[in-house]
């Protein structure tokens, strides 16, 4: 049995349901490997995705009403993106408890931004079973929203990323980003894209989402953080 101990610290929660929580960290390559009978952490993934949608969207209507729909989905955008989700999930080391196959565990899956993002929001659908909307909701404030929505706000990172960064590559290249897709799976009613933007030969910045459009700015947003730190 894992020990959640330090994570349930961390997290300010005593779990009611160990098994629940236990279920968000099985990644579905484990399963085939395991003499245990185990469900994969994609249906919590699924409901924690919605759950996190709904409260970050809550709460930045009523902290910003003057912003438009397009600057608030753009910063929601920013704070549900891979790459932030991935940076949260490190920092409470929920990669510690992932359950992997021997091949995903070699090749780096701990430490995958897709995975670690997917098992935040998994984490996110147990605790809201287990602990109710308004735990969850604590949560989600403490790790995402206070360390995170000021620096957003501070970088105007949540404006069009797209457009910003070929502004920025255009005026230091004279030439457009091109984006790419490296990575789709998923059956056709649930596809996942995984998208590369690049300036010339290098790949700047990659993302994910449910559809193309989602997944180019989540490229050109983790482009603009790096383009902006080199």
């Amino acid at each position: 049995m894992i020990n959640f101990d330090k994570l349930t610290e961390r997290l300010g929660i005593s779990i009611k349901n160990e098994m629940l929580i236990k279920q968000s960290f099985v990644h579905r390559s484990y399963i085939n490997e395991s003499k245990q009978k185990l469900n994969s952490n994609e249906r919590l993934e699924f409901l924690g995705d919605s759950i996190l949608s709904y409260i970050v969207s809550d709460y930045l209507y009523h902290k910003y009403p003057d912003l438009s729909e397009g600057e608030l989905t753009n910063l929601r955008s920013s704070l549900v993106k891979t790459p932030t989700l991935a940076l949260i999930s490190k920092s409470i080391n929920l990669g510690d408890y992932l359950l992997l196959s021997r091949g995903e565990e070699e090749s780096g899956g701990r430490n995958n931004p897709s995975l670690l993002a997917d098992t935040l929001e998994a984490v996110i659908g147990a605790i809201y079973v287990d602990q109710g909307l308004t735990a969850v909701k604590k949560i989600i404030l403490e790790i995402i929203l206070q360390p995170i929505l000021p620096k957003i706000i501070k970088n105007k990172s949540y404006k069009d990323a797209k457009s910003m960064f070929q502004e920025k590559v255009q005026e230091a290249n004279k030439i457009s980003p091109l984006y790419k897709v490296v990575k789709e799976e998923g059956p056709d009613h649930a596809k996942k894209f995984t998208i590369g933007v690049y300036v010339g030969e290098k790949l700047w910045g990659k993302g994910a989402g449910k559809n193309k459009h989602e997944a180019e700015q989540y490229a050109a947003i983790d482009a603009l953080e790096k383009w902006m730190n080199k």
